[in-house]
């Protein structure tokens, strides 16, 4: 077998990396609440023992800290009620009643290792912080030999500062299995989120097993598998197959609570009514307003059926709304709310509400006789209608209801929770009404956004950097914190198709958002974020997980000056890093001109710009390459703006 020697770049990228893996700096996400550093490093014994009380939950807690200490090191781990274990749960004393249930305090010194916490929870999460604290080799798909297994000496005392830390998952538009799920909840969990918002149905797909109506699951989760860029697909033919998509029977839906509550994670489940529906209505026309022509659709594939040039709501150019009036979709609902509930030990239930086209029920002559008996303005007020029955409905199967912030239109039901998206107003207006909030607005929290340049992401409607997330802040002035239950990032996945994929649109944006979930808002500081995240980055190198570095890339700013001409300006998001260019069509490197701010004016010549950020002397940011045209035409929309 021949050696083949790394390229001289290569070496440069790696010697960082290698670096940072042997550093034993403390890089904590989500920033704890207080940490004091002592003197001196606790080595983890050849055999090491743990020590916690006989309970279920004291269990799942000590698995979850064994399995991913044998996967790294090969070792197992010893159960014992000896003083002297390696690593000892307890419960906290008076002197730490602070905690609350999900906090903890976390020791570290020459005895060992102490996490101390009112409930099992604390213990879980000051498990995941001691992993942090470990060697990067904890990251480790294998076992790793000679490594030094040192952790510092440490006192941390931390809690969350929201009770609500949660991602959504869309496994609607594309379906992610089982396993890929449980993936998903063991990635979250790693820097404490608590709730898994998953997102069931929409118009690409049914997504759990309803007993009594088979027609979802046969004919509602499946549609034609397509590739490229999601909503500007053809038509889907007749003779193409309906093969691609999946859904959870409801003893998978069971495995995955269990796994969740094993992991301190709670599921909210989402079924999203009465827009975003024609997955449902396609496999039962009748609970359309216009089965006649319902049984002419076809689950989405991708293929544009919306008219977005009105803004929310769109016009439907398919129905794809149930009937807000009809007693077959209030029984359907009523059985799909019933088995959720069942299923879903969580005390909320996600109804959606978001993004309902009004066109088909403005010409039903039905809706039109209901809003005169009922007093009823508008179409707003038709759906605030159909929402109110459907809290009832979600409140006598001993839930609280959630939706998405159109629910407030019209009028919010009396026992309703808010998930603000668009924007901040629609959550501050209900928290003022006294309704529970999760803030989870467009401008810091869609995962789904691109995160860079759009010369080098797929193309999505808008972008979402790593530095904006990191400026989400929950709490509006003003607000009573008792009803802002916290925040989410949402993960939409139209055009996110694989969970390689998935895992690079989360990582690093989650990073940020768990800090402003978990960690007091004084505490929170952008330099020393990135410090930490770039520790974090290398862990996930090893863990051979995929994630972002969009953070790192030259942001490309065009715009025309006064006197008419083409001017770019350069920056970055990450401090300390330097930027260089190119006008000449070559690829620049750190021998290349240095940009030293200000604006630039490219030659009338020049065809293409190219730009790239380095730390020293290594590349961190990726080569963006954008023509001419496209910067006149940045240039020209911005002058609109």
């Amino acid at each position: 077998m021949k050696m083949r020697l790394l390229a001289p770049a290569l070496i440069l990228c790696a010697l960082p990396l290698l670096a940072l893996a042997a550093d034993t700096t403390i890089a904590i996400i989500p920033e704890p609440v207080s940490l004091q550093k002592g003197k001196g490093s606790f080595s983890l014994p050849e055999k090491v023992t743990i020590a916690a009380p006989a309970t279920t939950e004291a269990g799942w807690v000590v698995r979850t800290f064994s399995e991913r200490w044998q996967k790294a090191s090969g070792q197992t781990i010893a159960k014992t009620n000896a003083a002297n274990a390696t690593i000892r749960l307890v419960y906290a004393n008076s002197s730490d009643v602070n905690l609350g249930k999900e906090g903890y305090r976390l020791m570290v010194n020459q005895k060992g290792i102490e996490i101390s916490a009112a409930s099992p929870a604390g213990w879980f999460y000051g498990i995941q912080t001691l992993f942090q604290l470990m060697p990067t080799a904890i990251e480790s798909l294998s076992p790793s030999k000679n490594v030094s297994w040192k952790i510092p000496f440490v006192t941390i005392h931390d809690k969350p500062r929201f009770g609500w830390r949660g991602l959504m998952l869309d496994v609607s538009r594309h379906f992610f299995t089982k396993q890929e799920v449980k993936q998903f909840i063991d990635d979250m969990v790693r820097y404490k989120y608590n709730v898994l918002h998953f997102h069931l149905t929409d118009d690409q797909g049914w997504r759990i097993e309803i007993k009594g109506w088979p027609r979802l699951t046969e004919v509602g989760a499946w549609n034609v598998k397509k590739q490229g860029y999601f909503g500007t697909f053809p038509t889907p033919k007749k003779e193409e197959k309906r093969d691609h998509g999946g859904f959870y029977t409801q003893d998978d839906i069971r495995e995955l609570v269990q796994y969740a509550k094993e992991r301190f994670v709670d599921i909210l489940p989402e079924v999203d009514v009465p827009g975003h529906s024609l997955a449902a209505v396609v496999s039962y026309p009748n609970l359309s307003g216009t089965p006649e022509l319902a049984a002419t659709y076809q689950v989405n594939s991708g293929e544009n059926f919306m008219d977005w040039s009105r803004g929310n709501p769109p016009t439907a150019l398919v129905n794809n709304t149930l009937s807000p009036i009809k007693d077959t979709v209030f029984q359907f609902l009523t059985d799909v709310v019933t088995q959720l509930a069942q299923l879903f030990p969580f005390p909320y239930l996600h109804t959606g509400g978001d993004e309902c086209p009004k066109n088909y029920w403005e010409k039903d002559p039905a809706v039109q006789a209901l809003m005169k008996q009922e007093g009823l303005k508008n179409q707003d007020e038709v759906q605030s209608y159909f929402e109110k029955r459907l809290e009832k409905i979600v409140r006598s199967q001993g839930k609280k209801m959630i939706g998405w912030d159109e629910i407030l239109h019209g009028g919010l039901a009396p026992g309703a929770a808010v998930m603000s998206w668009q924007g901040m107003k629609g959550g501050i207006e209900a928290a003022r009404q006294q309704h529970e909030v999760v803030m989870t607005p467009t401008t810091f929290a869609y995962l789904d956004y691109m995160q860079g340049d759009p010369a080098t992401e797929p193309e999505v409607y808008a972008t979402l950097r790593l530095k904006k997330t990191y400026e989400f802040e929950p709490l509006p002035p003003g607000i009573d914190p008792q009803w802002i239950k916290g925040g989410q990032g949402n993960v939409w996945t139209e055009q996110i198709y694989n969970y390689r994929y998935l895992q690079y649109m989360v990582w690093p944006r989650a990073f940020s958002l768990a800090e402003t979930f978990w960690s007091p808002a004084e505490k929170k500081n952008w330099d020393n974020f990135v410090n930490r995240l770039n520790h974090h980055l290398v862990r996930y190198d090893i863990a051979e997980k995929k994630y972002a570095t969009c953070h790192n890339d030259a942001i490309i700013d065009s715009r025309f000056s006064k006197d008419g001409r083409l001017q770019v300006d350069l920056s970055t998001e990450v401090n300390g890093l330097q930027l260089y260019y190119s006008f000449d069509n070559t690829f620049p490197d750190n021998f290349y001109p240095a940009y030293r701010g200000g604006p630039l004016f490219p030659p009338e010549e020049c065809s293409m710009m190219r730009a790239v950020t380095y730390r020293g002397k290594q590349q961190v940011g990726k080569m963006i390459t954008i023509t001419r045209e496209e910067l006149m035409k940045r240039a020209k929309e911005r002058n609109r703006n």
